[in-house]
């Protein structure tokens, strides 16, 4: 006896300093230990030994390891709670902690990702928000600029600026939309589930059955402490009834173990579930509403661009190289009864459409020495056409190139009107 006090005294000793012993190491000095004693005494030292060795391994988390030796450990029971029966149900007790104990690093592993995802998005909404007022700010001092410029060389840069005023208006209202969907659609409904009391009340049961079952694992240890001390004292009545006591507690304990983790390890797995399901939604909201976003921002930049690019080519246009060395000579006209009609003759013939007259409808400053000065009123004799939008002709005594679209087509005009053409 003095011997295995001896060895008893070592194992406990490893057994305190767990966290400095590899678990391999460990099972193995015990299992040794098993083999070298007698029958009898390999029982009490398994009685005695085996409940903390169990203990310490779960604290490591070395179930799988513990598992693995349960066949080798049956045959050193001899009844009680080390007997094969009850191994066999510490196995399964084992194999359904494991499970709970995935599902709550599962479970918090997601809650810990929602927080991250309602985090950024909330991130996303403040930035959003701050760039909302700083386009539209941009967007109110474009268009205030396009309709109070006064400048003399043309009004180009106004129409541009007015264009982009108002496209970056729609751009930040969809901006806004952004910030809103985001809003209600992804991070709110994910922190209501981070905060709501399901998750909570199943992390509860899984910590109550966890208490349950240490309270269990103690209770065994008095069991087996009991057994020995009914072997030591050969049957005495006041020991055994207390041992039977001890085992009659041990067996309530056990079952509401197992009830309670099942019952704690549906709930767990139910919420792990829902995380997974309701997560992924959000996330693919989020992909959904960032895409309608930049989709509908990139159809107002492409037409803004176009808009833009049109206004551009409308200054920049090039003109014939032939205008700026020779310029059409003035039109003859005929005066019939009061009223003009410009003609041009050809070998005695007059061709009416080859020029026609036409009304200035908005004004025109000239940006070249080849351009014309126009006013509302006046009338110009258009000579030629391009296909780029510009027309040559006369007014004011003066010939040059000139916008199209600032002119209407006249049929006739007063002969009084002719006199400021020419």
């Amino acid at each position: 006896m003095e011997a295995i006090r001896k060895q008893a005294t070592r194992l406990r000793e490893q057994v305190a300093k767990q966290q400095q012993v590899s678990p391999n190491r460990f099972v193995s000095y015990f299992l040794s230990l098993l083999h070298v004693l007698s029958s009898s005494d390999r029982n009490r030292c398994y009685l005695v030994l085996a409940p903390p060795v169990h203990s310490a391994l779960r604290r490591w988390n070395c179930y799988s390891l513990w598992a693995d030796n349960v066949a080798v450990l049956k045959q050193f029971g001899a009844g009680g709670y080390g007997g094969p029966d009850s191994l066999a149900a510490d196995d399964l007790e084992l194999r359904q902690h494991q499970k709970l104990e995935k599902l709550y690093i599962s479970t918090r592993t997601a809650k810990h990702f929602q927080r991250d995802i309602v985090r950024g998005v909330e991130g996303y909404i403040v930035t959003g928000t701050k760039q909302v007022e700083i386009g539209t700010k941009l967007s109110e001092d474009s268009k205030k600029y396009g309709s109070e410029n006064t400048c003399t060389s043309g009004s180009t840069l106004s129409k541009a600026a007015l264009i982009f005023g108002r496209a970056h208006t729609e751009m930040e209202k969809e901006r806004g939309t952004l910030v809103k969907a985001l809003r209600t659609q992804v991070a709110e409904p994910l922190r209501a589930m981070v905060m709501e009391s399901p998750l909570e009340d199943a992390r509860h049961l899984a910590q109550r059955y966890d208490r349950m079952r240490q309270d269990t694992e103690t209770q065994a240890i008095e069991v087996s402490r009991r057994q020995s001390k009914v072997r030591e004292s050969l049957g005495s009545g006041e020991i055994i009834m207390k041992l039977e006591a001890a085992e009659a507690k041990l067996h309530d304990l056990k079952l509401n173990t197992a009830t309670l983790g099942k019952e704690a390890a549906a709930s767990m797995a139910a919420i792990e579930t829902q995380q997974q399901r309701f997560t992924l939604q959000r996330l693919i909201t989020l992909v959904e509403v960032e895409r309608a976003y930049h989709q509908r921002v990139l159809e107002i930049l492409d037409q803004l661009e176009s808009e833009m690019l049109s206004e551009r080519e409308r200054i920049e246009v090039p003109f014939p190289a032939s205008f700026s060395n020779s310029m059409p000579s003035p039109l003859p006209y005929e005066d019939t009864d009061g009223v003009l009609y410009v003609s041009h003759s050809s070998n005695g013939s007059t061709d009416k459409m080859s020029y026609f007259l036409g009304e200035v409808m908005l004004p025109y400053q000239a940006e070249s020495d080849v351009e014309l000065d126009l006013s509302i009123g006046d009338y110009v004799v258009v000579r030629k056409v391009t296909n780029n939008g510009w027309a040559e002709g006369e007014c004011r005594g003066k010939a040059g190139w000139f916008p199209l679209g600032y002119i209407e087509r006249r049929e006739r005009v007063l002969a009084s009107k002719m006199a400021e053409v020419f």
